[in-house]
């Protein structure tokens, strides 16, 4: 009996610090479906309409856009999409009614002071192709119609005023931060040459990179998304039409980033907790599983497997700096070295009191002053483990 109420008491209690915190952070916001989309085939993987979520914007900020791509991996094959097909990455069905605003979509002035009144969109994520896929598999009832996806649902935008936007921004995290790369001049290209359109991407430059084994565990991972989904087609012409007979490989944004005309910048930790398990140690290239304690905690790695790991971070500023990223003028990065996986969505990691901080600087100050041209803005963080203002645990989303 007493067991059962503490259990009770207990339950409560963590719904009151919820709701606290969704307090704290902004007003909850309401899901809307777009019903209209399922008669275009713009529809998720089972077939429902797509949906986002839409936080009106006020004051100066009425003429502001803001529009945040959901991450949550891909699919690359049947069984792994049909696995996600009565989920909420793959049917608008299974997704939360009402979703809390954070980080860079917070309405909140004070953890968000330089977008906190924008039109502040996140766009919800379904297709399992980082909004790029333009196929349907009639024999298991799967649709990969991502591309149309995100069409329809900037299409909507534009007739609800984004079409009159001063200012707009298309960002993502992960799946989405790849996708605010591979649509970036698209989005630039559907707004009036008036308005003032930058890009941000948070963990999305995935590293083209062999594993521990030696293989190319991600880049045969890519091309099975791309070959599934039929999304060469819409990948970036600028990148497919360099790379000859593997167009698929422009999923890799630093192929992509190369020829890209808009402003863009970049929120990535150099040892991105997702691209170290997945890309440099996946399970399929450790049989042995002797990486299995060092990607759950840094702290247990051996020696040489550090020295892999930072030999990783070097790739990764390589390819940052051979897309153009460091001596651009119009782009932007905030490199840290916390072991971290998507950082602009979440306030701990924004801009709060435990929030990561490299040259003096946290993320939201670097990205505002960035997007406003206050100032250049280049953050590169020392390697691991010389942060102290990093979170003590991974932040994989």
């Amino acid at each position: 009996m007493i067991i059962g109420r503490l259990r009770q008491w207990l339950s409560l209690l963590v719904c009151v610090l919820a709701v606290i915190l969704l307090k704290s952070e902004g007003a909850s916001v309401g899901i809307t479906y777009l019903q209209d989309a399922v008669a275009k085939g713009a529809v998720c993987l089972d077939g429902s309409p797509p949906a986002y979520h839409f936080d009106k914007g006020s004051g100066a900020g009425l003429d502001n856009w803001i529009v945040h791509m959901e991450g949550g991996g891909w699919c690359e094959d049947v069984p792994t999409c049909l696995s996600r097909k009565n989920t909420d990455l793959g049917s608008s069905k299974q997704m939360v009614k009402q979703f809390g605003f954070s980080g860079l979509l917070s309405g909140q002035q004070k953890s968000n002071p330089d977008f906190y009144n924008w039109n502040r969109i996140k766009v919800r994520y379904c297709d399992g192709s980082s909004f790029t896929g333009d196929a349907v598999d009639r024999a298991n009832n799967l649709f990969f119609k991502g591309n149309s996806i995100w069409e329809f649902i900037i299409a909507d935008l534009l007739a609800k005023g984004m079409r009159n936007a001063k200012n707009a921004i298309l960002s993502g995290c992960s799946a989405g931060g790849l996708a605010s790369i591979l649509h970036c001049d698209r989005f630039r290209a559907l707004l009036p040459a008036s308005t003032k359109v930058k890009c941000i991407s948070d963990a999305g430059f995935f590293l083209h990179a062999q594993d521990v084994s030696g293989g190319k565990h991600i880049e045969e991972f890519y091309g099975k998304v791309a070959r599934l989904h039929g999304s060469v087609k819409n990948l970036p012409a600028s990148c497919t039409s360099r790379m000859g007979a593997r167009p698929e490989l422009c999923f890799f944004p630093q192929y992509v980033v190369q020829t890209m005309q808009t402003p863009i910048f970049f929120v990535n930790s150099a040892y991105d907790s997702w691209q170290i398990k997945n890309i440099l140690a996946p399970s399929a290239a450790d049989k042995s599983k002797a990486w299995k304690s060092c990607k759950l905690d840094l702290k247990k790695c051996t020696a040489a497997q550090l020295k892999t790991i930072q030999d990783f971070r070097t790739q990764f500023l390589s390819a940052l700096n051979r897309a153009g990223v460091v001596n651009s003028p119009s782009k932007g990065m905030f490199i840290d070295s916390c072991y971290a996986h998507c950082q602009v969505g979440k306030q701990i990691q924004w801009s709060s009191d435990s929030s990561p901080v490299v040259s003096n600087m946290k993320i939201a100050k670097a990205v505002g002053d960035w997007y406003y041209e206050r100032s250049p803005i280049k953050k590169l963080d020392c390697p691991y483990p010389c942060n102290p203002t990093c979170p003590k645990v991974d932040s994989d989303s």
